[in-house]
């Protein structure tokens, strides 16, 4: 009525330059999402693929994390997937949307930017809302971060 009931995102954003060539980025992030996902973000606990094939668009996942000794169940959905470029999923139980983008600078470096979105917080939470931005915004840093660690260690160790 007023824009009282109005939800505004709470968003965290990351970028990194990566030693990495962007399709094998994608892969890591995109293709090989299940066994990479855990290792990028150890609060996933748990990851089952509920969709038959390849990750791609449309693929469902159900996760278990524990973020800050809290465990929370999901399940979540691939609504973008533009190999060499994007992977987007969209919490479908909860409403959360994680975006990866990845932009070839050459031959052999990218640049990644991760985008959080918590795209609605429940009543109880909105006294946290500062609070919870603060942790979103860390925990995108931190995601990015983790994937530059991994990936570059693997570049090394396959040259």
């Amino acid at each position: 009525m007023f824009g009282l009931l109005k939800a505004t995102p709470v968003t965290g954003k990351a970028n990194t330059l990566i030693q990495c060539p962007s399709d094998r980025l994608f892969d890591f992030i995109g293709v090989e999402l299940l066994k990479n996902y855990p290792r990028w973000s150890p609060e996933v606990k748990e990851l089952e693929k509920l969709t038959d094939g390849p990750v791609k668009t449309g693929t469902q996942c159900r996760q278990v994390r524990v973020d800050q000794g809290r465990r929370s169940e999901s399940t979540f959905k691939v609504n973008v997937f533009e190999p060499g470029k994007r992977i987007c999923f969209e919490g479908l139980s909860n409403p959360y949307r994680c975006d990866y983008l990845i932009e070839a600078l050459d031959e052999e470096n990218s640049r990644m930017t991760f985008i959080f979105e918590l795209l609605d917080l429940d009543l109880h939470m909105k006294p946290f809302e500062k609070l919870i931005r603060i942790a979103v915004q860390d925990g995108t840093e931190r995601t990015v971060h983790n994937i530059k660690k991994i990936i570059e260690a693997e570049q090394i160790q396959t040259t």
